[in-house]
């Protein structure tokens, strides 16, 4: 790999960029809170060679958002779910558009 492949790297939201230490601090949590969403499985961070955990920014903005509903007393379980279900739905939201521009585009007979 080159510099200019790794620098490409740095723009890329699925990149494991980020230490467990690292993404606790940039979320202002416990390395503990990091551990109990991977095993709710809402995220399943990359591991380096060495076994460390590394994590994406589209992994800490999900991590994140679970932390913001538990800071509201939800349960880290139902949290996690809520999480799933809002990505899940944003997701077919974004399909649905584009089926609908798709249907928009289409010539009438």
């Amino acid at each position: 790999m080159t510099a200019d492949d790794s620098y490409g790297r740095l723009d890329d939201d699925d990149y494991p960029a980020y230490t467990m230490g690292r993404a606790a601090e940039m979320l202002g949590t416990s390395q503990g809170f990091l551990r109990a969403i991977g095993e709710a499985r809402l995220i399943t961070p990359l591991r380096s060679e060495g076994g460390h955990r590394r994590y994406s920014r589209y992994q800490l903005r999900i991590a994140a958002r679970a932390r913001e509903l538990v800071d509201q007393g939800t349960p880290i379980e139902a949290a996690c779910r809520i999480v799933v279900l809002e990505d899940q739905l944003e997701e077919a939201q974004r399909i649905n558009a584009e089926y609908r521009r798709a249907a928009e585009a289409e010539p009438e007979d």
